[in-house]
């Protein structure tokens, strides 16, 4: 399941059709007739909840370029079909589009290069993953306009409170306090298992976190650079491994826990810990049992460092439209004002500059655990084929629903590569 879908179903942010327009703006293909010439607005397709991130970024295009921006908005489910649709046609109703990472390798061919827009400079002010997938048969097809990683979440309040720290020394040698290993990690979620909570959850329902223990193991994830199938290698196991024995400190039903239920269980206070999207600190509710008592911490290294795995949309350009240049200094602008993103409602941006400018303020506290996981050694994103949602629907998250259940690691992943190298044929 895509990043930013799951986020949005708790993220609670836009909706099908909001009305912040800098232009006319309207639900369906490029809108109604807006103010201003034709050459001199861009159409900007985007998911629900894109269009926040984007909105400050809209108003400073038309102060320093002119440039009116029409934003037509389309829930995660349809968007992709419109862009299949149109793209296929070669009749865009739109200038740019906000794609999902995962989407582009689909949609390599239908949309053309900003490689000018990708200057030394640029790169080394997007994390070292996202120049990496931006960058598809030798050309920049996308500018990365926003991004995440999971983080460790904890509560500040029970690490701190002078009983657990006695207690968890006396048990395990060491101070109670943020893990920074994944032994450490377990201790802490052995501990706090007691009196009704539990030190961590298990997501079965999401293949993201298992995943990111692979690549921190130092394996690439599912395929290899040559897309040879590589999910039951020592690395996938031990990662499986080491995953569903955490649910034993989680709480029950491991494998129908998504997202939405983890981030629940934690702002209710029912777990000490959680592996999740950094944007979430900054929206937990002010009446929530946990508001104000949070800590966040980087996510935590194997044997090959720290590893994440980023969820960015990028902004791309269609060949087929008749308005590239407003379009691509569209893209310009969204790059320059990048940070501007953090103060929309998702809260976030894509520069590692822009998550340094809020990083000591208060209340952003986990933007520097954020950094840190995404210029992690072993971060990486997701592989770069076209049937990725399809094998995480059919094939990930079905193996580890049965794996949080007590399935056998190493058959489930025999059977997994069958799967998959059957849907790559």
């Amino acid at each position: 399941m895509s990043t930013r879908k799951t986020i949005n179903r708790f993220a609670t942010i836009g909706g099908l059709c909001t009305a912040v327009a800098l232009a006319a703006t309207g639900c369906g293909a490029g809108g109604p007739t807006t103010s201003g010439s034709a050459a001199s607005t861009v159409n900007v397709l985007v998911e629900a909840g894109g269009h926040a991130e984007l909105t400050g970024v809209a108003e400073q295009c038309k102060k320093d370029a002119g440039i009116d921006v029409n934003f037509v908005e389309l829930p995660y489910d349809g968007m992709f079909n419109r862009l299949s649709s149109e793209f296929s046609s070669g009749n865009v109703s739109f200038d740019v589009a906000a794609l999902d990472s995962v989407w582009l390798p689909s949609f390599k061919d239908a949309v053309q290069p900003i490689d000018e827009l990708f200057t030394d400079e640029a790169k080394k002010d997007i994390f070292p993953a996202l120049v990496k997938e931006a960058n598809v048969d030798g050309h920049f097809i996308g500018m990365p306009a926003w991004t995440n990683a999971e983080i460790i979440l904890y509560r500040k309040d029970l690490f701190e409170d002078s009983a657990n720290k006695a207690g968890f020394k006396a048990k395990y040698g060491y101070d109670l306090a943020a893990p920074t290993t994944w032994q450490q990690y377990k201790d802490i979620s052995e501990f706090f298992t007691k009196d009704g909570m539990y030190g961590t959850d298990v997501k079965g329902g999401v293949e993201t976190e298992w995943l990111a223990h692979v690549l921190q193991a130092g394996s690439p994830m599912i395929l290899d650079e040559n897309n040879n199938v590589v999910i039951d290698n020592d690395a996938h196991r031990e990662a499986l491994d080491f995953y569903t024995s955490l649910t034993k400190y989680a709480p029950p039903g491991a494998a129908q826990v998504d997202w939405a239920a983890a981030q629940n269980l934690f702002n209710q206070g029912k777990t000490a810990m959680t592996r999740f999207w950094a944007h979430a600190y900054r929206q937990i509710p002010k009446d929530a049992p946990v508001a104000g008592k949070v800590g966040a911490a980087p996510m935590i290294g194997g044997s090959a460092g720290v590893a994440g795995v980023p969820g960015p949309w990028y902004l791309s350009v269609p060949k087929a439209t008749k308005n590239t240049d407003n379009a691509k200094k569209f893209v310009k602008c969204a790059y320059d004002y990048n940070s501007m993103g953090i103060e929309s409602s998702l809260g976030l941006a894509s520069r590692i500059s822009a998550f340094e400018k809020y990083q000591d303020k208060a209340g952003y506290e986990s933007f520097g655990p954020l950094i840190e996981t995404l210029n992690g050694d072993a971060t990486a994103t997701r592989p770069a084929t076209e049937k990725w949602q399809q094998i995480v629907d059919t094939v990930l998250v079905p193996l580890l629903q049965k794996a949080v259940a007590g399935g056998d690691s190493a058959a489930l992943l025999a059977d997994a590569k069958k799967q998959i190298q059957d849907l790559l044929k």
